[in-house]
């Protein structure tokens, strides 16, 4: 039978790894989303400057 330090310290151990898990999973969440919102702006930018090009040739 655990004793209940033994069984404390996995309980702890057990909720720091998955705090650590979401933590990790957030950044990546987080990251993610930022990457394409650049490269939505980047693209928005781009088809700016496309109708831009084109109203002048006309």
């Amino acid at each position: 039978m655990m004793s209940s330090k033994r069984l404390a310290d996995l309980g702890y151990k057990m909720f720091s790894g998955s705090m650590i898990l979401l933590t990790v999973y957030g950044g990546y969440l987080c990251s993610v989303r930022a990457y394409r919102y650049f490269q939505r702006q980047k693209a928005i930018k781009a088809a700016a400057e496309d109708q831009v090009n084109e109203m002048v040739k006309d």
